[in-house]
């Protein structure tokens, strides 16, 4: 192992809450849906791709509207997260850094552009975290995404850690080792390897 890549939303914070509010002033401010979301709901989607959700919350929508108005949720949930935060798991700062001492850590996620960078500024690990990729970067499945933050930054043998049977699909495409948050959003019931907290990745990595 040469390095960690880790997801976000049920990984490192939980920021469904917050993301719920925006999203339903964008929806309510720029269409006639009547639709409310709330952090439950949001919980089911996250770890799609942006693309995805707009097809699941929009279907009554043709396929330029949908995009256009997903656009529009994000754009209010970057602006509103810089002042609306999601929760960091306990552990996730004093982990990273620990890790950090030995292997270069990484990012890789479904969001949108902008989402990660809020992520680091909050918690304040941009010079913790050396690189990431979201789907809003290179619009490819997760695990083309994993594959070209491997390729830019030369890793070998990462591992990935993430908390839905998604991540664990990409991880299988992309030829890496999955590590599953059960503590997240999800459920991977065929994971080889889990962890109940952040900080049990410090008995595996760091041992």
């Amino acid at each position: 192992m040469d390095s960690i890549i880790f997801d976000v939303d049920g990984t490192l914070w939980d920021s469904t809450d917050a993301v719920a509010r925006s999203w339903n002033l964008a929806i309510e401010e720029n269409s006639s849906l009547p639709l409310r979301i709330d952090g439950a709901i949001l919980r089911r989607l996250f770890g799609k791709t942006m693309t995805e959700i707009a097809d699941i919350l929009f279907p009554e929508l043709p396929e330029e509207e949908r995009l256009r108005l997903i656009g529009i949720c994000f754009d209010y949930e970057n602006r509103y997260l810089e002042t609306h935060p999601g929760t960091l798991y306990d552990g996730v700062i004093e982990t990273l850094q620990k890790l950090s001492a030995r292997y270069p850590l990484f990012i890789v996620s479904n969001c949108q552009c902008g989402y990660i960078e809020i992520l680091l500024k909050h918690a304040e690990l941009e010079n913790i975290v050396t690189d990431h990729l979201c789907f809003g970067d290179t619009h490819t499945p997760k695990s083309e995404t994993i594959r070209t933050l491997m390729e830019r930054n030369q890793i070998q043998s990462p591992v990935y850690v993430g908390d839905t049977q998604g991540d664990a699909d990409a991880c299988r495409d992309a030829g890496v080792p999955f590590v599953f948050a059960a503590y997240g959003f999800g459920q991977v019931p065929d994971a080889e390897v889990r962890i109940e907290r952040i900080a049990d990745l410090e008995k595996i990595c760091l041992n």
